[in-house]
């Protein structure tokens, strides 16, 4: 298509002393009159960036838009001092009600009780528990258990984070498995520990962050990479009017809803398409299911209609269908991620049942009413598009991370066992910190 070809986005620092190295990607369109633009910088920028917005050589909107330096670049250690500063720029959000949720069970953290019982409940061979310190802006950690892998998850984001802002000093606990873990009422003695866990549950008291999947999603869009919480904003799909009137879904078979799925897609083709993808916990179902080709992603928004199904605990493709321009038929479901309290059926999704005893009947309802199904399809695409900002991730991980301390009744301590988490060595970027250092007493 033609404007492609007329619009673009030229980034340059705004002195022209300074010459500075930028990679802009291709702008991503929307398919809603907006685009999403990346660019990556791989030097501070001292007085500023100026960026225009160019439809053939006539500026649109506002532009050009100056953003104030200094600008520094991912990779880049220079946090800012003040978090209150930090999360102004950033237009973090006042109230996150789900944080205030987890934290209501928790009013005081004792230190001393967690490190007594949290490796002996937790810390097992199965274990999959990362025990962190942060101490100063730097970042301690020790594994508890087998299962820790995913520890370079939430390495990354808290380095990432440290490099942005001045971290509070605190000590805890980060499960890097698929289910919570702790189950113990309030009114229970002994009461919950405040285990962070990146998937939620109805009958659990962990406190949630972002899963690793959004996290790294997150970081990979800061770096311009495909596939992320970005780049599906850009392949949406036909427009409404063009999808295939069918509800999609294809995965593993990580739950038995799943195969029941496939069954009812065989028994009713015309409503719906739903394939096993990796047969792994009922193999025995492979020959009477049959297992379907692996599709791309984007390719799911060729049909109106997206089914989300959990697999082991919440489905972490739910955030993706949201951004898609498609209808999400959502499961409901004892897990939730970070996000899902701003989602309300009916407004965001069509919720069904467990069971999915009325997934057809709510597909024949979207058939039916096509123009409230693509409003309740838009609604919950523009929602996903706030909540999943990456601005708003690094606010809500700040936020737990703050919350977290003002509740710590000792001092944090680097443990026996524990080793620094280095940040990486950018040696392809240049880094110029012109932030004031401040020592500890002078905060």
């Amino acid at each position: 298509m033609q404007y492609h070809t007329l619009f673009k986005v030229v980034i340059k620092s705004l002195s022209p002393k300074e010459v500075v190295r930028i990679h802009i990607s291709k702008p991503l369109d929307r398919n809603d009159g907006t685009f999403l633009m990346r660019y990556r910088m791989y030097e501070t920028v001292t007085e500023g960036l100026k960026i225009d917005v160019l439809y053939g050589d006539e500026h649109v909107a506002q532009s050009p838009y100056i953003l104030k330096g200094p600008v520094y670049h991912e990779y880049c250690e220079c946090p800012e001092e003040n978090p209150q500063t930090w999360q102004k720029t950033l237009s973090c959000p006042t109230k996150e009600p789900q944080i205030a949720k987890d934290f209501a069970s928790f009013p005081s953290i004792n230190l001393q009780q967690m490190l007594n019982e949290v490796p002996k409940r937790f810390g097992d061979e199965r274990g999959a528990i990362v025990h962190y310190t942060i101490l100063n802006n730097h970042i301690y950690r020790r594994s508890l258990g087998k299962y820790t892998d995913f520890k370079m998850f939430s390495d990354e984001i808290l380095l990432s984070l440290a490099r942005k802002v001045l971290l509070p000093d605190l000590e805890f606990y980060i499960n890097l498995g698929d289910w919570p873990l702790e189950h113990r009422k309030v009114n229970e003695t002994p009461g919950p520990l405040p285990i962070i866990s990146w998937c939620g549950s109805l009958d659990s008291q962990d406190i949630i962050l972002p899963t690793y999947d959004i996290t790294h999603s997150t970081l990979e869009a800061m770096r311009g990479v495909t596939n992320d919480l970005l780049s599906i904003q850009g392949n949406t799909g036909p427009s409404w009017i063009n999808k295939t009137e069918k509800a999609f879904f294809r995965g593993r078979d990580s739950r038995e809803e799943r195969l029941q799925l496939v069954q009812l897609s065989k028994e009713n083709p015309q409503l719906l398409d739903a394939g096993i993808t990796g047969y792994f916990f009922f193999q025995e179902k492979e020959q009477e299911l049959g297992k379907a080709k692996l599709i791309g992603f984007f390719d799911f928004f060729k049909y109106k209609y997206q089914v989300n199904v959990d697999g082991t605990v919440a489905a972490y493709r739910y955030p993706y269908l949201m951004l898609g321009d498609s209808l999400v038929l959502k499961q409901d479901s004892p897990y939730y991620e970070h996000f899902y309290m701003a989602l309300k059926p009916w407004k965001h999704y069509v919720p069904i049942k467990r069971n999915l005893g009325d997934l057809l009947e709510k597909v024949k309802w979207a058939k039916e009413n096509d123009e409230e199904a693509k409003w309740i399809a838009k609604e919950g695409q523009l929602t996903a598009r706030d909540l999943l900002q990456p601005h708003r991730l690094y606010c809500y991980y700040y936020k737990v991370l703050q919350k977290y301390a003002e509740r710590q009744s000792s001092k944090p301590e680097i443990r026996e066992g524990m080793e620094l988490v280095p940040q990486p060595d950018d040696n392809t970027s240049i880094c110029q910190c012109h932030r004031k250092r401040l020592s500890r007493e002078e905060l």
